[in-house]
């Protein structure tokens, strides 16, 4: 049995952030770094299947999926097993990892999350929650923490604050976004982050989380496990087996966001397109779409899954849209 102290339990970060802020941009720059450890990921996506993992550098992490719910209330439950099998795996010495990180979905709460490791006894024992690292999207940030309290929440919580997309807005624009994520958690840093690019030092290993300011932020932080959602946001799955024609699916993608853009929060996928031997991966937030090439199909039958969350979308439209988008589509 591992010891209860600093030295021996399992250090670990949960990494959040609302979706499409570049969570996975900045694992990835994590999992690339010639840092020395094996880290255990767990991958937590809000529809029932996960498109991250194929996002993902495939190296000698240990990487858990849990699709089909929010970490912070429909699979919590998950989260307990998954880290409980993990010290189990690495006790026997059946798995060799020296950390974990958790990335959250966009939509959940860490608070619930955090929670695991102070409520959940055997949790306790073997674990040892090192930070809260909450990455924003300057872009969206201001209208997501208007309208989304998990966005505030993602904030609050932080021990580390990363700003992504700075770029893609002006000097003062970071100014009033900086100045209100001051107001929402004035304790926690705030860096600017371009592509996950930061140095690990600041993020890992850096015993950010205080339970006694978290405590002052929420008194009923370790009795208050209940969370819910917004209603109105839902999420949905589109599969083919059938190449997509290239000209008329970037025609789709164009009107959705025009049409759309509004209430697609996050959007992603790994595309067959007709005549590209590669899978083409899609990924956006609003109205701002990213393309770019992943790796050969090999001997992978080639699939298209695509993954939509957003509010009051015409999920009934957007399928047969798709449809006719494919090269069988005359």
């Amino acid at each position: 049995m591992l010891e209860n102290n600093h030295f021996s339990r399992i250090p670990v970060t949960i990494l959040t952030g609302f979706l499409g802020a570049g969570k996975t941009t900045l694992l990835n720059r994590i999992l690339s770094e010639e840092h020395g450890q094996r880290i255990a990921v767990i991958e937590n996506e809000f529809g029932e299947t996960g498109i991250d993992n194929d996002l993902l550098i495939q190296g000698e992490e240990q990487i858990v999926e849990m699709n089909n719910g929010c970490i912070c209330c429909t699979v919590r439950g998950d989260l307990v097993r998954i880290l409980g099998e993990l010290a189990q795996k690495r006790e026997k010495g059946d798995l060799h990892f020296d950390r974990v990180i958790i990335e959250t979905t966009g939509l959940a709460d860490p608070a619930p999350v955090a929670q695991t490791f102070f409520v959940e006894q055997d949790i306790a024992d073997n674990y040892l929650l090192d930070a809260i690292i909450t990455v924003v999207d300057a872009k969206h940030a201001l209208t997501q923490l208007e309208h989304c309290h998990e966005a505030e929440e993602q904030v609050g919580f932080a021990d580390r604050l990363l700003l992504s997309k700075t770029d893609l807005i002006t000097a003062e624009e970071i100014a009033k976004i900086e100045a209100r994520l001051r107001g929402i958690n004035a304790r926690a840093p705030i860096k600017h982050v371009h592509f996950g690019e930061t140095d690990i030092a600041e993020i890992l290993d850096i015993r950010g989380f205080n339970l006694s300011a978290i405590l002052e932020i929420e008194p009923d932080f370790l009795d208050d496990v209940s969370h819910e959602h917004d209603a109105g946001i839902t999420s949905f799955v589109y599969r083919s087996n059938v190449a997509f024609d290239a000209a008329k699916i970037m025609a789709f993608m164009d009107v959705m966001l025009k049409i759309y853009g509004n209430d697609l929060l996050r959007y992603k996928g790994i595309l067959h397109i007709s005549g590209c031997d590669r899978k083409v991966i899609y990924q956006g937030v609003h109205m701002i779409l990213d393309e770019t090439m992943g790796v050969v199909w090999g001997n992978e039958i080639p699939q298209s899954v695509l993954v939509f969350i957003g509010r009051d979308l015409p999920k009934q439209y957007i399928h047969e849209t798709l449809d006719s988008c494919r090269v069988s589509a005359c």
